[in-house]
């Protein structure tokens, strides 16, 4: 049986910079869940049906550039909220949490739903207006045509949206560690979190 690490927290936390970091330390393998959404999010703004789009998902579907995208993410959002499509992707997660050697996912409900029983559990958030910040930075670096007021107003309308539905929402596990980035650097989360997961293997 492998050690699972579930980190979940709201969009442009730092989840997915810690988790790679975390997997890294440790040794132990990654997954994105959210790239499963965003994948599926791509073949319905392509035209495809969402639920078949997420019982027929291959692992090449991730690799795409275009996943990235504003829109690509919206539509992962919009995706996310179909109980048909979560059910269709939870055994595809919750393989992967068990795989030999570790592993570290991250998501919005990770320790919540789809590893209840990880041996780890981190929440990373900040707030709105910072990981608007970050990600208005992120996206002007790629050249994209934005402003900070429209990408304040993304960031909380996809924080409504997961938090707000019915299936599986957005919130922390009762037992998972809280990491508040709003005000720490990247390399300081990081540690922060590998050592909140040391701290629960040794104990």
């Amino acid at each position: 049986m492998g050690f699972a690490i579930a980190i979940d927290g709201p969009a442009a936390a730092g989840k997915g910079t810690i988790s790679k970091a975390v997997a890294a330390h440790f040794g132990f393998a990654h997954l994105d869940t959210g790239l499963l959404y965003r994948a599926v999010g791509a073949k319905v703004l392509a035209g495809a049906d969402a639920i078949e789009a997420a019982q027929n998902l291959a692992a090449d579907d991730l690799n795409d550039d275009s996943l990235r995208t504003g829109d690509v993410a919206q539509a992962a959002s919009r995706v996310a909220v179909i109980a048909e499509v979560r059910a269709a992707l939870v055994d595809f997660q919750r393989a992967f949490a068990r795989r030999s050697g570790g592993a570290v996912l991250d998501g919005r409900d990770i320790g919540t739903v789809i590893c209840p029983d990880a041996e780890a559990k981190l929440f990373v958030t900040a707030s709105a207006e910072v990981r608007a910040e970050r990600r208005f930075l992120e996206l002007q670096a790629r050249g994209a045509d934005v402003t900070r007021e429209a990408v304040l107003a993304d960031v909380k309308e996809r924080d409504a949206r997961d938090m707000e539905r019915a299936e599986a929402p957005l919130k922390p596990a009762q037992d998972a560690v809280l990491i508040d980035t709003s005000n720490m650097a990247i390399d300081d989360a990081v540690q922060a979190a590998i050592a909140a997961i040391t701290a629960g293997r040794e104990s």
